[in-house]
């Protein structure tokens, strides 16, 4: 698929299009920080924005898509649901409460944001199937347009389809150079469902990476415009993450270069230089 703008978008399982590349709200602080970021986004171009319940900023996230004066039918938003709210009935609160602080009648996608929180250690696949229930109602009902999930490696994917009726159509996961998770992205793919690449700079750790520097100056780009152009051609969605307007708007530049074969593979090689995944079933959240 050609791709030559930040508004040209993938078609998700269910037809929904997505744009293929997301502005990333992780660790953006709530307040001036979280609105002004997303305002430099949209007027940079950007289509897509991602945010969660544990980021903490989604009213100002919201303020911000009502401000911008475009219309709510443009942007693609995506929100998700934290640890503390899996279960059936606290995932229809969870949902109605983003909702609430984004001022939106409708979330385009709806994420489980962690497959095993450590509350749900010993019931985490009951506690999923319960959640996801939640998550195919409210996508019936025309409130979210797709749902998907975010760190689910294979063995929390297969346990989520025994029971699921519609399935995900997204898996958001730690995704770079650095570490390509392959066994679950080949998964993904078997099973028609999107990877998005969250951290697609390694949370800044790319960046002071020498080997992608030397890619960068060939082509005259930023280590993170490469990094982000990788993300592109191996069919994934980046979700850039700035706070600065200067990079918000470099990041979205990465439609008039292409990788090489070549310098592709030598990115492919570069496995475990900017860390990699957090294992789900270990974090302590």
């Amino acid at each position: 698929m050609a791709i030559s703008s930040l508004t040209d978008t993938y078609t998700l399982s269910n037809g929904v299009k997505i744009p293929v590349v997301g502005f990333g709200t992780w660790q953006t602080p709530d307040g001036d920080v979280a609105y002004q970021s997303t305002i430099d986004a949209l007027a940079a171009g950007y289509r897509h924005i991602d945010t969660a319940a544990a980021y903490g900023n989604e009213e100002s996230i919201g303020r911000a898509l009502k401000d911008s004066g475009i219309a709510r039918e443009e942007i693609f938003v995506t929100s998700k649901l934290w640890n503390d709210m899996h279960g059936y009935e606290s995932a229809k609160q969870a949902l109605d409460d983003t909702l609430k602080r984004l001022d939106l009648d409708y979330l385009d996608l709806y994420l489980i944001h962690w497959p095993n929180p450590k509350a749900n250690r010993d019931n985490w696949a009951e506690a999923n199937a319960e959640t996801w229930r939640a998550m195919e109602e409210a996508y019936e009902a025309g409130k979210v347009r797709a749902i998907g999930i975010s760190n689910f490696q294979v063995h929390h994917f297969e346990e989520l389809l025994k029971t699921a009726k519609v399935t995900p159509m997204v898996n958001q996961l730690f995704v770079n150079p650095s570490d390509m998770e392959d066994e679950i992205v080949a998964f993904n793919n078997e099973h028609n469902v999107l990877t998005e690449a969250y951290s697609p700079l390694g949370t800044g750790k790319m960046l002071t990476v020498a080997a992608i520097q030397e890619i960068a100056d060939k082509y005259n780009k930023s280590v993170a415009q490469i990094a982000l152009r990788w993300s592109l051609q191996h069919g994934f969605l980046p979700l850039p993450k700035s706070t600065h307007k200067e990079r918000i708007i470099e990041n979205g530049q990465l439609f008039d270069f292409e990788l090489t074969a070549d310098d592709m593979a030598a990115l492919d090689k570069l496995e475990g230089v900017a860390g990699s995944h957090n294992d789900a079933d270990k974090t302590n959240f």
